[in-house]
């Protein structure tokens, strides 16, 4: 079966956030991702998969596509077997306590798909996202999140208002914080993470209760900063020591 042009129309459209919105649809691709995604409750739309690969599926329409045709629709450099087309989910009610880790202005999508999955790792349930936090359902966060996406819960919100509201401990990371390896860190509390090039903004930090840092053991003591990503990691880890 060939795809159709009003079929072709969608899929290229749904690279862009104000149609993922409209639609309320977003793309995954690759045999692990789309199949964590048919194990969650998240809805399929429509299943395109290579006439050699087949998937056991409830629901949705399935297309069997030739490989030239994939590659048409495909946004990775070599296309997998399978691209899906799933519906987005409704915001699930937050229960705002536990551990949570709000992102501010995060704009790279590869950084936000692993905190994705660095909140899966570590057992953090939601995550709390400012406006101009990159789209969760983006492709390529949807991919880096390796099916992640499934297991935490995601909501965008005006950072400064939920901050403002929230009677938890709030955490940032910052050179002249307590060294994050001698705090005594509670098991509830949320963790702002800030803007890969500017850090956390400064009406954010008006907002937060405690700053803590990850020192630098280096002899030169030149490395300006951490990805953000690989900060989360680190800190994550010791919120979580001796849970």
């Amino acid at each position: 079966m060939t795809i159709s042009k009003n079929q072709l129309k969608l899929i290229t459209s749904l690279s862009q956030k104000k149609y993922r919105l409209k639609h309320k649809l977003f793309i995954a691709e690759g045999v692990k991702v789309v199949q964590e995604l048919l194990n969650s409750s998240f809805d399929l739309e429509t299943l395109f998969c290579t006439h050699d690969f087949t998937f056991d599926v409830s629901g949705g329409e399935v297309v069997q596509v030739s490989e030239t045709d994939l590659k048409k629709i495909s946004n990775l450099k070599t296309p997998n077997k399978v691209l899906g087309i799933f519906k987005i989910p409704d915001e699930k009610p937050f229960t705002n306590n536990g551990l949570i880790v709000a992102l501010d202005a995060i704009n790279d999508p590869g950084n936000l798909g692993t905190i994705i999955r660095l909140c899966d790792w570590f057992g953090v349930d939601e995550l709390i996202c400012s406006k101009d936090t990159v789209d969760c359902y983006n492709q390529k966060v949807v991919q880096a999140s390796m099916g992640s996406l499934t297991r935490v819960s995601i909501r965008y919100v005006h950072l400064t208002d939920y901050l403002s509201e929230t009677n938890l401990a709030t955490f940032i990371a910052d050179m002249d914080g307590e060294n994050v390896y001698k705090a005594n860190l509670p098991k509830d509390g949320i963790l702002i993470m800030g803007n890969e090039a500017n850090g956390v903004s400064e009406e954010i930090k008006t907002l937060i209760s405690h700053k803590i840092s990850i020192p630098r053991f280096g002899k030169t003591q030149e490395t300006e900063s951490l990805n953000v990503a690989t900060a989360t990691a680190i800190l994550l880890s010791e919120f979580k020591r001796g849970v």
